[in-house]
């Protein structure tokens, strides 16, 4: 059994380090907006922010799968699939079971898009065909995690805000590239402070948004075993992932420093890191080891 107590710091832990990223990307932007407009400039970033909320929130999950070439995966298809979801959802307190979808090719992967109200997950064919059950079970884990969290929501957000960051710095680089005449024959005067904001902020601000990503992607695998009650399963599929992903670079010739991204830069955290916090929570005390999903890793496919 996982104890719930130590569980639940380790997710305020991650809440509260969300939080503090996503209040800084929204700091960032705010004071952008205040040096090139000032209490008015605040008002119009609010208006465009909740615009353009709304117009991302318009897009249908389905367009996107469209756009993927996923195809729906019915229950009577893959009928065991559909029972380990089923599962899962109901063990995180889902009010719908995630609509499925198959996304052609040969790379193990899945993402999960929409809300609470209408999750769609979608898995490759290559992540069928080479994973077992148990594997299976720690990544559809994964994804339910991130939909029961609202991560969907959360990143979304960050992205509207790096965005938004990244478009403000630009308007004012232009202001001062236009004004660069008033400023060298002494007309104006130039805040160099307010220079130097407009050149770091889009970085920090995406450094922010890739380490809320990270953040997201630890709470997510935690969430995942606290599911299955098995932590070596994710890892195991982790472990094939990286593997051929890997594969996939060296196929394309690409340089070693591609394949060793700082952590700072990387969307995901490593995976040897992954892992590592997985088999951290084996050695706990309060963690032991239950094949609740049993039944179901060890049935022939359909």
């Amino acid at each position: 059994m996982i104890d719930p107590v130590r569980w639940q710091q380790h997710s305020q832990r991650n809440f509260w380090h969300s939080a503090l990223l996503l209040l800084g990307m929204a700091g960032f932007i705010a004071l952008l907006g205040w040096l090139l407009a000032g209490s008015g400039g605040l008002l119009l970033l609010l208006f465009g922010g909740l615009l353009l909320w709304g117009l991302r929130r318009s897009i249908s999950p389905l367009t996107v799968m469209r756009l993927y070439r996923a195809r729906p995966l019915m229950p009577q298809q893959f009928p065991a699939l559909w029972q380990l979801l089923q599962q899962l959802s109901q063990r995180a307190g889902l009010t719908q079971v995630p609509q499925l979808f198959l996304l052609p090719g040969s790379l193990l992967n899945a993402f999960a898009i929409g809300s609470q109200q209408r999750p769609l997950i979608a898995i490759t064919e290559g992540a069928l065909q080479q994973l077992d059950w148990r594997e299976l079970a720690g990544v559809l884990a994964h994804e339910i995690s991130h939909i029961r969290s609202n991560d969907l929501q959360v990143m979304a957000l960050a992205d509207t805000l790096s965005r938004g960051t990244s478009l403000l710095a630009t308007m004012g680089q232009l202001l001062l590239l236009l004004n660069l005449p008033l400023i060298m024959l002494g007309f104006a005067s130039i805040n160099w402070w307010a220079i130097l904001l407009l050149l770091v902020a889009p970085t920090l601000s995406v450094l922010a948004q890739l380490a809320l990503s990270r953040t997201r992607e630890y709470d997510a695998d935690l969430n995942a075993v606290q599911l299955t009650g098995d932590a070596d399963g994710l890892a195991s599929a982790l472990v094939q992932i990286e593997q051929q992903q890997q594969n996939w670079l060296q196929r394309l010739l690409l340089p070693e420093s591609v394949m060793s991204l700082p952590s700072a830069l990387r969307t995901h955290p490593q995976t040897r890191e992954r892992i590592l916090r997985l088999q951290a929570l084996k050695q706990q005390p309060w963690f032991q080891q239950h094949e609740v999903l049993s039944p179901l890793w060890h049935r022939p496919r359909d």
